[in-house]
Formats: C-alpha cells, structure tokens, sequence
C-alpha cells in the first residue's frame, strides 16, 4: 500500500463525516438546473432515466433474450440508487452506457430523462471535452456537463499530459474540485511521484485510477462506470471503490456499473442481466 494512501485512510472518518453534511444539503435542495437553459429533460428532486424497449440496433432480439434491460417495456435508473449490471462479454454492456451518454445512438427504442425524450445529436467524438457552461450549450452538452459522468473503459485520457494534468483539463470545465482535493486523491491511488509523469509512462491500471478520478471531478446525478476495476488488483480496487462510493453518496447520485465478475465491491440496491 503506498503511504500516501494510508493518510488518505486515516482520514476517512472526517471526510465522511463531511459527505453525509454535502449528502443532507443536497437530500432537502431542490433539483435545479445549473445555469443551463437548454436541459434536455424537465428538472426534478430526483432525476430519472428510463429505458423503453431498448436495443441495439446491431444485435438480433435471440442475441438480447433473458436481458433484465434490453427489449423490456420499461426500466428506470433512480437518483440516490446504485446498480450493477453484469453481462459476458461482447453483450452489450458498453453499448448500454454509450446509449445513455449520447455517445452512441445506434438503437432501437426510447430514452428518457424524467420522463421525456430528447434527441441528442451524433457526437463528433463520443468522449469530446466541452467548453464550460454557457446558454448556448446544446441539451446533450449540458447534460453531459452537470447530470452525467462517465469512466470509459477504453479510458479516453491524453498519452502526452501528466496525469495530474488529465484530471485537471477536466477539472477546469467544471470547476468542482480543488487543485488541493486532485492531488489528494492521486497521490492515494498512484505511487509516489506517478502524477507528475505523462500517462503514457504509466502502467494500464494506474491509468484506470487517474481515469476513476477524472471522472469524479464534475458534479453529476448519475455516474456511469464501464468496468471501472478489470485493470486493478483486489486491494487497489477496494481502495477506488471506497472514494467512488463516497463521492456518489456525496452527490446523492446514482450509480450505473458495468462488469463482468458479479462479486460486489460496493453496495448495490439491485443487479441486472444483459
């Protein structure tokens, strides 16, 4: 275990003491829109994602039989819960998040955000950086910017920057951390000194954690984690695990994980089947 990761644990009663105060502010707030005029849904307390008949357009309807969420009449992601939906490989748990996030809009069906449906445009790139919030954001930037956070599982950082680098170029669009808070957090998951070398020196699970703390520097309703632990040993991903679960609880936020092994490492209100 580094030893910065030991002050990180040290801590821990502290700062969860500090999430549950960030997670009551946020349970008695309103839901409202973050200067964005152009949300692609109506705000509520409790946002919502509901799937109807969804498919992939590519796979036949024998390749999605027995899903939990494929082809259902109805399947509705709350705020405030955690899900974990397992699936073999090559059935369709990438596309899922990519259909949610507007990165890929090759399906059949409906997506709703609260209850309504919006069409997103096609992305000129399904994991473009957005300028900072302004009234002529679209609806899909907008909801990528202050609703929606996603840990791709082909990552999607920058070989050439640092990795503290990578986390702040996000961090800049948002606003939502400190300089003091990503340091913090990298230094608890990266060895010494990691932070300040380009990415392309890391290894592939370093990477996945710096990409894990990238993806909690924006303030979100859901976070969307496509097998956000395959790189990582049990102790590490325990050790991510436990900051992405109090950043969620944070933002009373819910959770949509993908996986291959079933074997929780957090605590999950329900798991479905692709």
């Amino acid at each position: 275990m580094m030893a910065d990761a030991g002050d990180y644990l040290l801590n821990k009663t502290k700062r969860k003491k500090n999430y549950k105060e960030k997670k009551q502010q946020r349970h008695y707030r309103p839901f409202t829109p973050f200067h964005s005029p152009s949300l692609p849904f109506t705000p509520q307390e409790n946002m919502t994602i509901e799937l109807r008949n969804l498919k992939p357009s590519y796979m036949s309807e024998s390749e999605v039989a027995g899903s939990d969420i494929y082809l259902q009449s109805s399947v509705t992601f709350e705020q405030g819960k955690k899900y974990m939906i397992c699936a073999r490989s090559g059935h369709g748990k990438t596309s899922l998040l990519n259909f949610i996030y507007g990165a890929n809009l090759h399906y059949d069906g409906q997506i709703l955000f609260n209850f309504q449906e919006q069409p997103l445009p096609e992305p000129s790139s399904p994991h473009s950086l957005s300028l900072p919030l302004t009234p002529s954001h679209s609806p899909k930037e907008s909801l990528r910017l202050r609703h929606l956070s996603y840990l791709f599982q082909d990552l999607c950082l920058f070989p050439e920057l640092t990795a503290l680098e990578n986390v702040q170029i996000k961090n800049s669009l948002t606003g939502h951390k400190s300089d003091a808070d990503i340091e913090s957090m990298l230094d608890a998951l990266l060895p010494a000194g990691k932070k300040h070398q380009p990415l392309r020196t890391l290894s592939l699970g370093q990477r996945q954690r710096v990409a894990a703390v990238r993806a909690l520097c924006q303030p979100f309703e859901f976070l969307l984690l496509d097998e956000p632990f395959s790189h990582l040993d049990r102790d590490t991903a325990a050790l991510v695990a436990d900051m992405i679960l109090h950043e969620v609880e944070a933002q009373h936020a819910a959770l949509l994980l993908t996986t291959l092994d079933p074997t929780p490492l957090l605590p999950f209100d329900a798991t479905l089947r692709l």
